[in-house]
Protein backbone atom coordinates (compact mmCIF):
# COMPACT_ATOMS: atom_id res chain seq x y z
CA UNK A 1 0.00 0.00 0.00
CA UNK A 2 1.42 3.40 -0.96
CA UNK A 3 2.04 6.14 1.88
CA UNK A 4 -1.09 7.98 -0.15
CA UNK A 5 -3.62 5.26 0.48
CA UNK A 6 -1.97 4.71 4.15
CA UNK A 7 -2.11 8.26 5.01
CA UNK A 8 -5.96 8.71 3.14
CA UNK A 9 -7.19 5.79 4.80
CA UNK A 10 -5.98 6.60 8.15
CA UNK A 11 -8.11 9.98 7.85
CA UNK A 12 -11.25 8.71 6.63
CA UNK A 13 -11.33 6.19 9.32
CA UNK A 14 -10.92 8.47 12.06
CA UNK A 15 -14.07 10.43 10.44
CA UNK A 16 -16.38 7.27 10.16
CA UNK A 17 -15.64 7.09 13.91
CA UNK A 18 -16.36 10.54 15.22
CA UNK A 19 -19.51 10.59 13.49
CA UNK A 20 -20.46 7.15 14.99
CA UNK A 21 -19.93 9.07 18.39
CA UNK A 22 -21.78 12.00 17.20
CA UNK A 23 -24.87 10.40 16.27
CA UNK A 24 -25.94 7.54 18.10
CA UNK A 25 -24.64 7.33 21.99
CA UNK A 26 -24.00 3.97 23.03
CA UNK A 27 -22.47 1.58 25.38
CA UNK A 28 -18.36 2.06 25.63
CA UNK A 29 -18.33 -1.23 24.75
CA UNK A 30 -20.89 -0.99 21.65
CA UNK A 31 -19.48 2.12 20.74
CA UNK A 32 -16.04 0.40 20.76
CA UNK A 33 -16.82 -2.57 18.77
CA UNK A 34 -18.88 -0.19 16.30
CA UNK A 35 -15.73 2.36 16.18
CA UNK A 36 -13.67 -0.37 15.46
CA UNK A 37 -15.46 -1.73 12.56
CA UNK A 38 -16.47 1.63 10.97
CA UNK A 39 -13.15 2.29 10.70
CA UNK A 40 -12.25 -0.79 9.09
CA UNK A 41 -14.98 -0.10 6.49
CA UNK A 42 -13.38 3.32 5.91
CA UNK A 43 -9.98 2.54 5.51
CA UNK A 44 -11.08 -0.17 2.90
CA UNK A 45 -13.18 2.41 1.07
CA UNK A 46 -10.35 5.04 0.93
CA UNK A 47 -8.11 2.12 0.32
CA UNK A 48 -10.45 1.29 -2.94
CA UNK A 49 -10.88 4.75 -3.95
CA UNK A 50 -7.14 5.24 -3.99
CA UNK A 51 -6.20 1.57 -5.72
CA UNK A 52 -5.27 1.02 -9.47
CA UNK A 53 -9.07 -0.83 -9.39
CA UNK A 54 -10.71 2.37 -8.48
CA UNK A 55 -14.11 3.40 -9.69
CA UNK A 56 -13.05 7.07 -10.36
CA UNK A 57 -10.60 5.75 -12.79
CA UNK A 58 -11.01 6.82 -16.42
CA UNK A 59 -10.32 3.14 -17.15
CA UNK A 60 -9.93 0.30 -14.26
CA UNK A 61 -6.52 -0.61 -14.11
CA UNK A 62 -4.77 2.00 -15.93
CA UNK A 63 -3.86 5.81 -15.14
CA UNK A 64 -4.74 7.90 -17.77
CA UNK A 65 -2.71 10.85 -18.23
CA UNK A 66 -3.10 14.33 -20.34
CA UNK A 67 -1.11 16.78 -22.06
CA UNK A 68 -0.94 19.16 -25.19
CA UNK A 69 1.01 18.58 -28.51
CA UNK A 70 3.90 19.22 -29.17
CA UNK A 71 5.02 18.70 -25.07
CA UNK A 72 8.38 20.98 -25.10
CA UNK A 73 11.41 20.73 -22.76
CA UNK A 74 12.21 21.28 -20.16
CA UNK A 75 8.75 19.86 -19.14
CA UNK A 76 8.80 17.02 -21.56
CA UNK A 77 11.52 15.68 -23.84
CA UNK A 78 11.66 15.41 -27.87
CA UNK A 79 7.49 15.58 -27.36
CA UNK A 80 7.66 12.58 -25.89
CA UNK A 81 5.94 12.25 -22.33
CA UNK A 82 5.59 8.25 -21.86
CA UNK A 83 9.59 8.76 -21.78
CA UNK A 84 9.77 9.89 -18.14
CA UNK A 85 12.22 12.97 -19.29
CA UNK A 86 11.16 16.27 -18.44
CA UNK A 87 10.11 17.82 -15.29
CA UNK A 88 6.30 17.07 -15.55
CA UNK A 89 6.79 13.80 -17.48
CA UNK A 90 8.83 12.93 -13.66
CA UNK A 91 6.16 14.12 -11.90
CA UNK A 92 3.32 12.04 -13.59
CA UNK A 93 5.46 9.37 -13.41
CA UNK A 94 6.17 9.51 -9.58
CA UNK A 95 2.64 10.67 -8.76
CA UNK A 96 1.74 7.08 -10.83
CA UNK A 97 3.89 5.52 -8.34
CA UNK A 98 2.73 7.03 -5.66
CA UNK A 99 -0.88 5.59 -6.17
CA UNK A 100 0.17 2.27 -7.19
CA UNK A 101 0.50 2.18 -10.69
CA UNK A 102 3.44 0.75 -12.48
CA UNK A 103 5.30 2.60 -15.30
CA UNK A 104 3.79 0.49 -18.20
CA UNK A 105 0.08 1.00 -16.21
CA UNK A 106 0.47 4.83 -17.47
CA UNK A 107 -1.21 5.64 -20.55
CA UNK A 108 -0.80 9.29 -22.15
CA UNK A 109 -3.90 11.19 -24.25
CA UNK A 110 -3.39 14.74 -25.87
CA UNK A 111 -5.28 17.25 -24.47
CA UNK A 112 -5.01 20.84 -25.72
CA UNK A 113 -4.20 23.43 -23.41
CA UNK A 114 -7.14 25.71 -23.87
CA UNK A 115 -9.57 22.65 -23.43
CA UNK A 116 -8.33 21.20 -20.52
CA UNK A 117 -10.56 23.38 -17.76
CA UNK A 118 -13.75 23.45 -20.12
CA UNK A 119 -16.48 22.14 -17.69
CA UNK A 120 -17.36 18.28 -19.20
CA UNK A 121 -16.20 14.79 -18.56
CA UNK A 122 -12.45 14.18 -19.69
CA UNK A 123 -11.30 11.56 -20.98
CA UNK A 124 -8.08 11.26 -18.69
CA UNK A 125 -7.50 11.16 -15.06
CA UNK A 126 -5.20 13.84 -14.97
CA UNK A 127 -3.84 16.45 -17.09
CA UNK A 128 -0.43 17.82 -16.59
CA UNK A 129 0.43 20.67 -18.64
CA UNK A 130 1.94 23.74 -17.15
CA UNK A 131 -1.65 24.83 -15.85
CA UNK A 132 -1.90 27.26 -13.60
CA UNK A 133 -4.34 27.02 -10.11
CA UNK A 134 -7.00 29.94 -10.68
CA UNK A 135 -10.34 30.45 -9.25
CA UNK A 136 -12.23 30.75 -12.39
CA UNK A 137 -10.10 27.28 -13.88
CA UNK A 138 -11.09 25.89 -10.54
CA UNK A 139 -15.19 26.66 -10.95
CA UNK A 140 -14.93 24.03 -14.00
CA UNK A 141 -12.33 21.78 -12.85
CA UNK A 142 -10.57 20.49 -9.86
CA UNK A 143 -6.90 21.12 -9.36
CA UNK A 144 -4.61 19.29 -6.99
CA UNK A 145 -2.35 21.22 -4.52
CA UNK A 146 0.59 23.11 -6.49
CA UNK A 147 3.46 20.82 -7.66
CA UNK A 148 4.95 24.14 -8.94
CA UNK A 149 5.51 27.75 -8.45
CA UNK A 150 6.30 29.70 -11.47
CA UNK A 151 7.42 32.88 -11.76
CA UNK A 152 6.92 35.05 -15.38
CA UNK A 153 10.51 35.42 -17.51
CA UNK A 154 10.71 38.57 -19.70
CA UNK A 155 12.75 37.81 -23.01
CA UNK A 156 14.31 40.37 -25.52
CA UNK A 157 16.47 39.98 -27.89
CA UNK A 158 20.03 41.33 -27.28
CA UNK A 159 20.27 44.44 -29.34
CA UNK A 160 16.44 45.30 -28.84
CA UNK A 161 16.27 49.17 -27.44
CA UNK A 162 14.97 47.17 -24.15
CA UNK A 163 17.73 45.50 -23.66
CA UNK A 164 18.66 46.55 -20.63
CA UNK A 165 15.36 47.45 -19.08
CA UNK A 166 15.70 46.96 -15.35
CA UNK A 167 12.03 47.37 -14.03
CA UNK A 168 8.72 46.26 -15.19
CA UNK A 169 7.66 50.02 -15.33
CA UNK A 170 10.54 50.40 -18.18
CA UNK A 171 8.16 47.60 -20.09
CA UNK A 172 5.42 49.81 -20.47
CA UNK A 173 5.96 51.04 -24.04
CA UNK A 174 7.32 47.82 -24.77
CA UNK A 175 4.86 45.58 -27.77
CA UNK A 176 4.43 42.19 -25.73
CA UNK A 177 3.72 38.74 -26.63
CA UNK A 178 1.94 36.35 -24.81
CA UNK A 179 0.69 32.49 -25.17
CA UNK A 180 -3.14 31.99 -25.16
CA UNK A 181 -5.08 31.02 -22.62
CA UNK A 182 -2.29 31.33 -20.36
CA UNK A 183 -2.12 33.38 -16.95
CA UNK A 184 0.84 35.48 -18.51
CA UNK A 185 -1.46 37.95 -20.51
CA UNK A 186 -3.04 38.87 -17.09
CA UNK A 187 0.02 38.95 -15.22
CA UNK A 188 1.25 41.34 -18.30
CA UNK A 189 -2.15 43.60 -17.66
CA UNK A 190 -1.65 43.71 -13.86
CA UNK A 191 1.92 44.17 -13.48
CA UNK A 192 3.67 45.74 -16.71
CA UNK A 193 0.57 47.83 -17.42
CA UNK A 194 1.24 48.56 -20.42
CA UNK A 195 0.30 51.23 -22.83
CA UNK A 196 -0.34 48.74 -25.61
CA UNK A 197 -2.22 45.77 -25.54
CA UNK A 198 -0.36 42.40 -25.44
CA UNK A 199 -0.50 40.53 -28.78
CA UNK A 200 -1.79 36.77 -28.14
CA UNK A 201 -0.28 33.88 -30.22
CA UNK A 202 -1.65 30.31 -30.25
CA UNK A 203 2.03 28.85 -29.87
CA UNK A 204 5.53 29.72 -28.15
CA UNK A 205 6.70 29.25 -31.87
CA UNK A 206 4.29 32.07 -32.78
CA UNK A 207 5.72 34.13 -30.00
CA UNK A 208 9.28 33.38 -31.32
CA UNK A 209 8.70 34.12 -35.02
CA UNK A 210 7.28 37.70 -34.04
CA UNK A 211 9.76 38.41 -31.67
CA UNK A 212 12.32 37.69 -34.46
CA UNK A 213 10.48 39.52 -37.25
CA UNK A 214 10.07 42.94 -34.75
CA UNK A 215 5.95 42.23 -34.24
CA UNK A 216 6.81 42.60 -30.03
CA UNK A 217 9.45 43.74 -28.50
CA UNK A 218 9.20 40.69 -25.80
CA UNK A 219 7.73 37.43 -24.55
CA UNK A 220 6.62 36.91 -21.23
CA UNK A 221 6.37 33.29 -20.37
CA UNK A 222 6.51 31.08 -17.41
CA UNK A 223 10.50 31.00 -16.21
CA UNK A 224 11.09 27.37 -17.48
CA UNK A 225 9.72 28.02 -21.38
CA UNK A 226 12.11 31.61 -20.95
CA UNK A 227 14.91 28.99 -20.62
CA UNK A 228 13.64 27.10 -23.06
CA UNK A 229 13.13 29.83 -25.73
CA UNK A 230 16.84 31.43 -25.04
CA UNK A 231 18.69 28.39 -25.45
CA UNK A 232 16.85 26.75 -28.06
CA UNK A 233 14.47 28.71 -30.31
CA UNK A 234 15.58 31.99 -30.28
CA UNK A 235 19.39 33.33 -31.48
CA UNK A 236 20.15 36.37 -29.90
CA UNK A 237 17.95 36.32 -26.95
CA UNK A 238 18.38 38.01 -23.65
CA UNK A 239 16.67 36.57 -20.39
CA UNK A 240 15.69 40.06 -19.01
CA UNK A 241 14.67 38.93 -15.72
CA UNK A 242 11.70 37.34 -13.60
CA UNK A 243 8.75 38.73 -11.58
CA UNK A 244 6.25 37.23 -9.48
CA UNK A 245 2.32 37.28 -10.06
CA UNK A 246 -0.56 37.44 -8.02
CA UNK A 247 1.25 38.76 -4.85
CA UNK A 248 1.25 37.23 -2.21
CA UNK A 249 -0.01 34.32 -3.41
CA UNK A 250 2.30 32.66 -5.75
CA UNK A 251 1.30 31.49 -9.20
CA UNK A 252 1.26 27.72 -8.39
CA UNK A 253 0.91 24.59 -11.31
CA UNK A 254 -1.52 22.05 -10.07
CA UNK A 255 -2.54 18.93 -11.96
CA UNK A 256 -6.21 19.00 -13.68
CA UNK A 257 -8.87 16.33 -13.08
CA UNK A 258 -12.53 16.74 -14.19
CA UNK A 259 -14.83 18.28 -11.69
CA UNK A 260 -15.88 16.53 -8.72
CA UNK A 261 -13.12 13.76 -8.96
CA UNK A 262 -13.20 10.94 -6.63
CA UNK A 263 -9.23 11.14 -7.36
CA UNK A 264 -8.39 14.68 -6.22
CA UNK A 265 -8.18 13.89 -3.03
CA UNK A 266 -5.16 10.37 -3.39
CA UNK A 267 -3.67 13.19 -6.20
CA UNK A 268 -3.42 15.58 -3.11
CA UNK A 269 -2.07 12.20 -0.75
CA UNK A 270 0.79 11.63 -3.70
CA UNK A 271 1.95 15.23 -4.16
CA UNK A 272 2.28 15.65 -0.39
CA UNK A 273 3.98 12.33 -0.10
CA UNK A 274 6.56 13.34 -3.00
CA UNK A 275 7.02 16.74 -0.88
CA UNK A 276 7.42 15.02 2.68
CA UNK A 277 10.36 12.37 1.07
CA UNK A 278 12.31 15.02 -1.44
CA UNK A 279 11.46 13.52 -4.28
CA UNK A 280 9.66 16.45 -5.89
CA UNK A 281 12.88 18.73 -4.95
CA UNK A 282 15.21 16.10 -6.67
CA UNK A 283 12.83 15.85 -9.92
CA UNK A 284 12.95 19.86 -9.54
CA UNK A 285 16.57 20.45 -9.83
CA UNK A 286 16.84 17.88 -12.07
CA UNK A 287 14.85 19.44 -14.95
CA UNK A 288 14.47 22.79 -13.81
CA UNK A 289 17.41 24.15 -12.13
CA UNK A 290 18.84 26.64 -14.62
CA UNK A 291 15.76 28.91 -13.20
CA UNK A 292 18.07 30.13 -10.28
CA UNK A 293 20.04 33.39 -10.60
CA UNK A 294 17.98 35.58 -12.77
CA UNK A 295 17.11 39.42 -12.03
CA UNK A 296 14.30 39.99 -10.50
CA UNK A 297 11.90 43.05 -12.20
CA UNK A 298 10.43 45.22 -10.11
CA UNK A 299 8.28 48.28 -10.56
Amino acid sequence: MSRARTALAAALGSAVVLAAAACAPQSTATSTASAGASSGTGASAAAAACSTSSPDLYKQGQLTVATDSPAYAPWFDNNAPSDGKGFESAVAYAVAAKLGFGKSQVKWVVEPFDNSYAPGAKNFDFDINEISITPQRAQAVDFSTGYYTADQGVLVLNNSKYAKAGSLSALKDAKIGVQVATTSYQAVQDEIKPAHAPSVYNTTNDEVNALQDGQIDAIVTDMPTVFYLSSAELSHGKILGAFGYNGSSPEQFGLLLKKGSGLTSCVDQAIAGLKSDGTLARITTQWLSASADVPELKQ
